[in-house]
């Protein structure tokens, strides 16, 4: 049977990922680091999460990274693993988390990226996952628990459905493993390198890490021929933080003091809230 005109069209259409790539390009040529805020899904409520998403991107998030809960997050600290908590107690999983990005993805075109544990997605079957998550809307993924070495079977099934797998380099990263993960990140499509600002959990910090910028730039000498861009997170919680750290890298993560804010505020003032904080900390107020 010959391919009908929508079919050829669909087939050459862009895969999710692009989306990524496309983020980074209009924030670099506005002169200035994209913005990444985190939100999880189902915090404090499944529909609230998905208004306080639409404030994010309306303040002016670049792309949006999206937490799936679990219930052992070892690399997240006190504050993102309260949200899980009260986000899993809130009923949600993987298929929750799918309908709640299907609703943000609904009403605007900024990248979707999952952030979760590896456990959850080979419970619900790799290639299910990536295909739906795909469907709902989804860029790209950042698995913190799934080690470079273990990550082809997720990676292949991540391509063949248009998304990216995301993946963390960490000061404490010997040298001699960073040129095999930023060879794995490279392929096509590609996202970003995740530059994990400390070693230890997330948490918003007062400071930044004295060292932060001589390991970006370590990073950097191993990516700069790869056309990745490299964004930081952990501990990244004020306009200065953001400013210091887009001065050097493509990106900057803020997760941790998004939640605090959010606790805040009665909920009728969440979204109003976030909304200003991320113009603030895109350094537009």
């Amino acid at each position: 049977m010959e391919p009908t005109r929508n079919s050829t069209i669909a087939h050459q259409a862009p895969p999710a990922a692009h989306k990524i790539t496309l983020a980074f390009e209009r924030a670099r040529q506005e002169g200035r680091g994209a913005l990444i805020p985190y939100f999880m899904c189902g915090y404090p409520s499944p529909e609230q999460s998905v208004r306080l998403t639409l404030a994010a991107i309306e303040g002016g998030a670049d792309l949006i990274e999206l937490g799936i809960p679990f219930s052992d997050p070892l690399a997240d600290g006190v504050t993102i693993q309260h949200a899980g908590q009260v986000a899993l107690q809130n009923g949600i999983t993987i298929r929750e988390c799918l309908h709640i990005a299907h609703q943000i993805a609904q009403q605007r075109d900024t990248p979707l990226v999952f952030m979760g544990y590896y456990n959850p997605i080979l419970a619900y079957g790799i290639e299910r996952f990536c295909a739906d998550a795909q469907a709902a809307g989804i860029s790209g993924l950042i698995i913190p628990d799934l080690p470079p070495e273990e990550a082809e079977p997720l990676q292949q099934a991540a391509h063949r459905n248009g998304l990216t797998l995301i993946f963390l380099i960490s000061p404490t990263t010997p040298d001699q493993r960073i040129p095999g993960i930023v060879e794995l990140a490279a392929r096509e499509p590609k996202g970003f390198i995740y530059c994990v600002s400390l070693s230890g959990v997330t948490g918003a910090r007062k400071e930044l890490p004295l060292h932060l910028q001589e390991f970006v730039q370590r990073v950097r000498g191993y990516t700069k021929n790869k056309g990745l861009p490299l964004a930081v997170g952990f501990g990244i919680s004020t306009p200065e933080h953001v400013a210091r750290v887009t001065s050097y890298a493509e990106g900057a993560v803020v997760a941790s003091a998004l939640v605090h804010l959010i606790d805040q505020h009665p909920e009728h003032e969440q979204a109003e809230a976030v909304k200003i904080r991320v113009r603030s900390l895109r350094g537009e107020e």
